[in-house]
């Protein structure tokens, strides 16, 4: 079983795509763990932990976009840009 699981989570990380698999690694780990300890479904635990994790990637990636470009409207409201004058 432990081979499988290497086999699966190697399997994984070579298909998965470097900016895809954001979260993945982490979520597969945690949730194997899970998963085996629940009741030794650890490949059906990474499989979920992957997807969450990919999730929850995704949304602190959009998070920090959104208060990035609050940030930038906010500092574009304090200091307006001169028009040139012609």
């Amino acid at each position: 079983m432990k081979n499988y699981f290497v086999l699966l989570l190697t399997g994984m990380m070579l298909v998965s795509g470097g900016a895809s698999a954001a979260g993945c690694v982490k979520g597969a780990a945690a949730g194997a763990v899970v998963g085996h300890v629940a009741g030794h479904h650890a490949v059906a635990g990474a499989v979920g932990g992957c997807l969450v994790g990919r999730h929850m990637a995704k949304e602190k990636a959009k998070k920090e976009k959104a208060e990035a470009d609050a940030r930038k409207a906010q500092q574009a409201q304090q200091n307006p840009q001169q028009a040139p004058a012609k």
